[in-house]
């Protein structure tokens, strides 16, 4: 099975290094020295890591054959793609593929069924489960332990524990109002 670890971003310096946006919790098994990596789109790979290095909090990466800055900005934007095995699961027992999420039954801890997992939007501060309701509309479920207290996987549902208001407006509380003046 084929997981997008990373995007490459812009060029850095002027000898081939590129930033890259991580978007897998293993960088360090995933984007090491050696590793061969399919990518979207799949004319530019597949493409193999040289080197790799922290700087300034951002990962950097130097490919085979890509040798200055020129050929690291062709690059832009490129998906990074590894082979993984559907078996394989994460060290952490608290994380997950998304392959694992999509599809899963989500309930709330009183046994309402609100949808099924759609898909999984990862953003930079935290992910967002996307869950198709069974009325066809779409709500966001911030992917924290505070509202997504159980995924189980064997029963193949996610128990949720939603906040006034997200899956209901009407519900919603206002924390404050202004007055007019």
């Amino acid at each position: 099975m084929q997981l997008v670890v990373a995007r490459i971003g812009r060029a850095h310096g002027i000898k081939g290094e590129v930033t890259v946006e991580v978007r897998t919790d293993e960088p360090e098994l995933r984007l090491g020295p050696g590793a061969v990596l399919a990518t979207e789109p799949s004319s530019i790979g597949p493409l193999t890591i040289e080197t790799g290095r922290v700087h300034s909090g951002r990962l950097l990466l130097r490919f085979e054959g890509v040798t200055d800055r020129t050929a690291a900005e062709a690059l832009r934007n490129t998906l990074l793609i590894a082979e993984v095995d559907p078996e394989e699961v994460p060290e952490d027992p608290e994380e997950f593929y998304d392959h694992q999420l999509i599809d899963l039954d989500v309930v709330t801890r009183a046994g309402t069924e609100v949808g099924r997992i759609s898909e999984i939007s990862h953003l930079p501060y935290q992910d967002l489960l996307v869950v198709q309701r069974p009325d066809g509309s779409e709500v966001l479920i911030p992917f924290v332990s505070e509202i997504v207290p159980e995924i189980d996987l064997e029963e193949q549902r996610a128990v949720i524990d939603p906040p006034p208001g997200l899956l209901d407006d009407s519900q919603a509380e206002i924390a404050s109002s202004r007055e007019d003046s």
